[in-house]
């Protein structure tokens, strides 16, 4: 390998280390805004999604997604992975950071069914997603699929991983039915605060952090000129993200709301993905704005108009933010930046390239949601039916933390909690 070669994988590596980072980020953020007694279960289901991601993809995921294609579908070879056979090692870095990636969509799908999921049944949803839900859809647009081939653009995932978990958890939740006191007989909602937002706070901040592995990683060359500018977006959408949530909450409940502010950055930072090497930064930044906006309208549609229990907002954040990012190719990409990451020609619907790319970009998202939920709503009927999926009436007022794992996040404390 020449040095070209070594400091691609050297790069490649870093973001790996950073999109993996970012799954502490995901147990803090999920940890932080459910209640103490039900941490440990958190913990859990966000470190065995590790565990499961890695080892499944390895052996079944990674050649669905990037096998040689059948009919644009699917990949039919690659499936037990001999990396050492290949001359060019620099191919296990790159499946390292497809496996965080498949980790990443998994692990989504835990905040919209927290607090009410048995361990076992959440273990059955990782092996499948990563196993084959995830890596399908990553086929069609990554691998050389049909909408790669038809010309759709999502650089890093807003539709890949992001709205395949949000329309995944969005299956759940709806299987799964709302947590125990969080909507009364006349349909009104009931909060359910957080037991630790600090700790969320630092999760959106660790997630930010590895954002900068996710975006401009995905170059997949430290010799690429789209890498600075990526970052930039990336920081820039995160940023004007938060913003627009505060704005909106701070007029519409005349509070600047913590919990919403947080997921407005993490919005932006969904919404950018897709687009991070087409786009300008002021394009960015008003991506970013329009996302921390759509999220704070979202979750609360889901919870009070539809009454689906999302604790996290997990559905709004991935799922929405996910289809307006993808779309948002379509509306403000620019040829002189798309040009920097290797895509020639491309011109969204503000900037004189009428309405082809938008076009694709929609057909994409959608198939890509039809196929996450419509797979996972018949896996969690199916978990539902057999060995059950959500814990019983006792365990839930008590805790899973002892129920499901015999412990306590906080042993020798006294929390008060309102059930």
């Amino acid at each position: 390998m020449d040095a070209v070669g070594l400091m691609d994988t050297l790069w490649i590596l870093i973001a790996t280390f950073l999109v993996f980072i970012m799954h502490a980020g995901f147990t803090l953020v999920e940890t932080g805004f459910t209640r103490a007694k039900n941490s440990v279960n958190i913990i859990m289901k966000n470190f065995i999604t590790i565990v499961i991601g890695l080892l499944v993809f390895f052996f079944i995921g990674n050649g669905l997604m990037f096998g040689k294609s059948a009919g644009g579908f699917a990949g039919t070879d690659g499936f037990i992975l001999n990396l050492i056979d290949s001359a060019n090692t620099q191919n296990f870095a790159i499946w390292m950071f497809q496996a965080v990636f498949a980790a990443t969509a998994a692990t989504i799908v835990s905040g919209a069914m927290a607090e009410r999921t048995k361990f076992y049944s959440y273990i059955i949803f990782c092996v499948v997603i990563t196993a084959a839900v995830y890596p399908i859809v990553g086929h069609w647009i990554w691998g050389g699929g049909w909408l790669a081939q038809m010309g759709m653009i999502d650089f890093a995932g807003s539709t890949v991983v992001h709205s395949v978990g949000g329309f995944a958890a969005l299956a759940g939740a709806l299987v799964l039915g709302p947590r125990l006191g969080k909507y009364n007989k006349n349909g009104t909602s009931n909060a359910i605060p957080g037991h630790n937002i600090p700790l969320g706070a630092l999760g959106v901040l660790i997630l930010w952090f590895g954002w900068f592995g996710f975006n401009p990683g995905s170059t997949l060359s430290a010799s690429s000129q789209a890498i600075a500018p990526i970052a930039v977006n990336t920081a820039l959408a995160g940023a004007t993200g938060a913003l627009g949530a505060l704005i909106l909450v701070w007029i519409r409940y005349k509070k600047p709301d913590a919990s919403m502010v947080l997921n407005g950055a993490l919005a932006g930072l969904v919404g950018i993905t897709a687009g991070c090497a087409v786009v300008s930064p002021l394009s960015a930044m008003a991506i970013g704005l329009l996302s921390g906006i759509i999220v704070s309208l979202s979750i609360d549609f889901i919870d009070k108009v539809l009454k689906i229990d999302d604790p996290v907002g997990a559905i709004s954040v991935h799922g929405i933010g996910g289809v307006f990012g993808t779309l948002a190719v379509g509306l403000f990409a620019q040829e002189k930046y798309a040009a920097l990451a290797g895509f020639d020609g491309v011109n969204g619907l503000f900037f004189g390239g009428g309405g082809h790319q938008l076009l694709v970009q929609f057909i994409g998202s959608m198939s890509s949601i039809a196929w996450s939920f419509t797979t996972m709503l018949v896996l969690f009927i199916i978990i539902k039916y057999t060995v059950g999926l959500r814990v019983s009436r006792e365990t839930e007022l008590k805790g899973l933390d002892i129920e499901e794992h015999g412990m306590e996040a906080y042993a020798g404390f006294q929390i008060f909690q309102n059930e």
